[in-house]
């Protein structure tokens, strides 16, 4: 098997393809040539606002490879998440838009007709002509960035490095459930958060908002690296967190959460997926000067963007975790902001990790 590294797609991402044909190879009775398939069906939104903006279009027009690192997925199975109904209302348009036309050279100002969804687990169709790690017909899953197109459609185009093997143990439905929610965690505990297999044994874990997709995922994840976890959520969800590997479970629900956590040993990372009143206290059951992280997913990144415009926003941002930052070390912890980021690697250490049984859905 040719690894990601090696692979030559990754070194001929800025590679022009201008001039050159592709025959693309057969695939069901499907081709991707716009000659013979310019439009799918697709459900897209035409403005922001309620679910009452959805559309379904037979329509849409068919993606195309752009560059020489993209893949064409006919999509088996695709889910929603929270993003897709905030987006759905506007939630961070300004920036995406900014991303998805930097330099403003595009000839419609327009993000519309838009296709949520983030999650998809499907089968290649076409690959450009730098990606040499896929080919068509292999079982893929991915989580598609909030800029680009979703997964809402028949057919999505991605880039060969936000692209994996589906996990062989799961069906595409199953699949599809996965990607985006197990990034989100991937990207706050391992590339923000410093945690990984051969460093987290023994640590004490604390996440709060676990019961819900990115929570259930973080827990299973560093319980398998070796953590000891506490999980924060309702009663409802205590047994979930006990099959899921927990090893004490604190029902918010109950009393004052702040003064049953003080009652726990100190904690070595914390992972807050509530945010609001929490980052006021939470910190303070970090273990100081021992490296100690929290790491919020709750963010105002793109609220500000919104409200104040990108010039604005990106400043009220920058003072706002500079600051925040700045404050934590000086009391000897580390205080971190985390985001969904797309990666095919990690997604890759993922589904061995679906495969060998150490998280499941």
């Amino acid at each position: 098997m040719l690894s990601r590294g090696a692979a030559s797609g990754w070194a001929l991402r800025g590679a022009a393809r201008a001039g050159v044909q592709q025959r693309p190879p057969p695939f069901r009775g499907l081709h991707a040539s716009p000659r013979t398939r310019s439009v799918m069906p697709s459900w897209v939104i035409d403005r922001y606002g309620h679910n009452d903006v959805l559309r379904f279009t037979r329509n849409m027009v068919f993606p195309i490879i752009h560059f020489p690192n993209e893949v064409i997925i006919k999509v088996h199975a695709a889910s929603l998440n929270p993003i897709d109904l905030r987006m759905r209302s506007g939630y961070g348009a300004t920036a995406l838009n900014m991303k998805r036309d930097p330099l403003k050279l595009k000839s419609e100002d327009t993000e519309f007709p838009l296709t949520l969804g983030r999650d998809v687990s499907g089968v290649v169709m076409e690959c450009g002509l730098g990606v040499s790690y896929f080919k068509p017909g292999d079982e893929v899953w991915a989580a598609i960035p909030p800029w680009k197109q979703g997964t809402l459609s028949e057919f999505v185009v991605a880039s060969g490095n936000e692209v994996s093997f589906k996990p062989k143990c799961l069906s595409h439905t199953e699949a599809a459930s996965l990607p985006y929610v197990g990034l989100t965690a991937w990207s706050a505990v391992n590339q923000v958060g410093g945690l990984n297999q051969s460093n987290c044994r023994g640590k004490r874990v604390l996440i709060l908002g676990a019961s819900g997709g990115v929570g259930t995922f973080a827990v299973q994840l560093v319980k398998a690296w070796g953590a000891h976890v506490t999980a924060v959520c309702s009663h409802d969800a205590s047994t979930l967190m006990k099959k899921l590997g927990a090893d004490d479970v604190i029902d918010y629900k109950s009393g004052n959460l702040e003064e049953q956590l003080k009652t726990l040993p100190l904690f070595d990372f914390i992972l807050d997926n509530v945010g609001g009143s929490t980052e006021k206290w939470a910190l303070d059951l970090l273990k100081k000067w021992s490296g100690a992280t929290y790491v919020t997913l709750v963010t105002p990144f793109l609220i500000n963007m919104d409200r104040l415009g990108v010039a604005d926003g990106m400043l009220q941002t920058g003072v706002t975790v500079g600051s925040k930052t700045v404050k934590h070390l000086l009391k000897g912890v580390h205080y971190r902001w985390a985001f969904f980021m797309a990666s095919g690697p990690s997604l890759d250490e993922i589904a061995e990790l679906v495969d060998s049984g150490k998280v499941c859905l």
